[in-house]
């Protein structure tokens, strides 16, 4: 097996548990230290998507057209996002990225939140410690969209997507509370974050928390989402297809043409 290989693998299975624990430490954080160093987690994630990224180059998985690719999806994404109208979870950048990570594949689609996500960031100033919450829980998102069956056609494929992007929504919602929530509150509520306190407790305290903002935020995101799948999702599939079979296709069909040409003559 090639050195860039296994460099991919063990990049995947690294990156999986370091960004899963990122989220979920509140949970099994037993003392203040642990908590105040969750931070490290989304660095080491951070690091890992730098060689999977480079991994994937190298065994051109992701070669130089589907780079640009990436690059002009990962602008238009961000680009979206500032159109919102910045509050109550309006953002249509979710349905564009949903709709590429379908096309291009789930890892393309890992990149393309993380990148879009980054990018967006630089572009509105929202940088802060929330930022790797963001980069990762729009990374999960786009990878996600992989569980949805690649023979899924139709009006069968938009109702699969309409739903992912309804999930997502509230997935997305819940990722960003986790981060917020054991802040938040200071230590006096009901619903404060108890370090060290039982998994089972947290869980109780938390998914209270997060009804609460969910009706404000999760809500009008997921409906969002779902409305411009369901308008709009057909032609921008079409367009997406189109310009990924021209970058990955042409140029070999152009070639197998040419040498087919010179046995014809011959």
């Amino acid at each position: 097996m090639k050195t860039a290989q296994i460099l991919r693998r063990l990049s995947i299975a690294l990156l999986i548990p370091s960004t899963l624990i990122g989220f979920t430490w509140p949970f099994f954080a037993t003392s203040q230290m642990l908590a105040n160093q969750a931070e490290w987690f989304f660095l080491l994630s951070t690091t890992i998507s730098i060689f999977l990224i480079v991994s994937l180059v190298a065994t051109d998985d992701l070669g130089s057209k589907n780079v640009a690719f990436l690059g002009i999806l990962s602008a238009l994404v961000a680009a979206l996002r500032p159109l919102g109208i910045g509050a109550i979870g309006i953002e249509p950048m979710w349905f564009a990225l949903i709709l590429a990570a379908r096309v291009m594949g789930p890892t393309f689609g890992f990149l393309l939140g993380a990148l879009s996500m980054s990018l967006s960031a630089l572009l509105t100033g929202g940088i802060g410690p929330w930022l790797g919450y963001q980069v990762f829980a729009a990374a999960i998102i786009g990878f996600g969209v992989g569980v949805i069956p690649k023979r899924a056609q139709g009006k069968w494929e938009l109702a699969l997507l309409a739903f992912y992007g309804a999930i997502a929504a509230e997935v997305f919602g819940i990722l960003m509370d986790l981060q917020f929530w054991p802040w938040s509150l200071g230590s006096g509520t009901e619903l404060s974050y108890q370090v060290g306190a039982p998994i089972a407790e947290n869980l109780s305290r938390f998914f209270s928390y997060h009804f609460i903002s969910a009706l404000a935020w999760d809500i009008p995101r997921a409906i969002m989402t779902v409305s411009l799948i369901l308008v709009a999702g057909r032609p921008v599939l079409n367009a997406l297809r189109r310009a990924r079979h021209k970058a990955a296709f042409v140029t070999h069909i152009e070639f197998e043409e040419l040498a087919n040409v010179r046995l014809n003559h011959r």
